[in-house]
């Protein structure tokens, strides 16, 4: 059984959603199709890649996972077939791979197949889906198209770790206004070398000591850190909503600085 995912910003109250879905099913023969999201703020790659590498794993080896995000192709962004740990991915090449993937894919291709219609505005229906029914037919990623060198690139920004300091920022807030923040655990625990620390935003009051195991493990109401499912630093707040009652966006700075006990 083949399965097909989707990610997407169409949002639900439109068609595309079930367009692509009729279009897969027809191509595919017993296709599982599973929906990730499609409330992606609209063209945004960062929210759609933290996402996406956040629930891919999550599924067999073989699936093949549709982005139905910035789909227009072109020169700059053509539409390209990766795989990698596995698992295929079909999208246009507009940085979205960049940031979903830590290490270079197994292999990328530039996907040159006939689409489906004469239109240029829903490539995840005329060309993505036809490219994953290629794929679960068993055809190999060659006969997709010609190999593709080179990602396009959009630069994610990364910790700085100090001596004495790690400076990161908020990538990504979720429906319950958790902020993650692109600290991930690894790199807490190199930096802090067993020494006490305080997560840091907005002001030097609002520093968090220690890091928790669940959001219960503080009253209600009292904001906590901890590393949570996505190994990413979360700053949360139990049944509260961090993000807007810490004042915490997007690109936000938060800090995480040691101390050496006396």
């Amino acid at each position: 059984m083949t399965i097909v995912t989707l990610t997407s910003d169409w949002g639900l109250g439109s068609h595309y959603a079930g367009a692509v879905k009729g279009t897969l099913l027809k191509l595919i023969p017993g296709v599982n199709i599973v929906d990730i999201t499609h409330q992606i703020p609209c063209f945004n790659i960062m929210h759609a890649s933290f996402v996406l590498r956040n629930a891919y794993p999550h599924f067999p080896e073989g699936s093949i996972h549709l982005v139905g995000i910035n789909t227009e192709g072109g020169l700059e962004s053509p539409h390209i077939a990766v795989k990698h740990q596995g698992h295929y991915f079909i999208g246009a090449d507009n940085g979205i791979f960049s940031l979903l993937f830590d290490q270079s894919p197994q292999e990328v291709v530039e996907i040159d197949i006939l689409q489906d219609s004469d239109y240029f505005t829903f490539s995840t229906r005329d060309v993505f889906a036809r490219a994953a029914s290629m794929i679960a037919a068993g055809k190999a990623l060659s006969d997709l198209g010609p190999e593709h060198p080179r990602l396009n690139e959009r630069i994610l920004f990364r910790p700085v770790v100090h001596p004495d300091q790690i400076i990161g920022k908020v990538i990504f807030i979720d429906e319950y206004e958790n902020v993650f923040v692109n600290i991930d655990q690894p790199t807490f625990r190199n930096a802090a070398k067993g020494r006490s620390f305080s997560i840091n935003f907005r002001s030097f009051e609002d520093g968090i000591g220690r890091l928790s195991r669940s959001y219960a493990d503080v009253v209600e109401g009292e904001k906590l850190a901890l590393f949570g499912s996505t190994g990413f630093l979360e700053i949360a707040m139990n049944r509260g909503k961090a993000s807007g009652l810490l004042g915490l966006r997007l690109n936000d700075t938060v800090s995480i600085d040691f101390h050496t006990d006396q």
